[in-house]
């Protein structure tokens, strides 16, 4: 299955506001809706990096609509195996 992956050429960055109240800086990679079930998702970073030096990348489901601003966690394989593809 091949998604439609939606960049722009300017970075876009966001305020998420963890659990714990501290609002952290990410940057949107990119997004992509899923065709089979409707849903939207979003992958970004915090330009962190990881013990080993890699940059840590996120991804969650969202609302494009700005009705919702919550970023629920991404629990389907499949969508997992799409966004690691995408980064081959």
């Amino acid at each position: 299955m091949k998604i439609n992956m939606h960049q722009t050429d300017e970075p876009t960055f966001f305020i998420a506001c963890g659990d714990d109240g501290v609002e952290i800086t990410c940057e949107l990679l990119f997004t992509f809706p899923d065709p089979m079930t409707g849903n939207n998702y979003m992958v970004y970073t915090d330009n962190t990096e990881d013990e080993d030096g890699n940059t840590c990348v996120y991804a969650s489901k969202f609302d494009p609509t700005g009705n919702s601003s919550e970023l629920c966690p991404v629990e389907d394989e499949r969508i997992w195996a799409i966004i690691e593809e995408a980064f081959k």
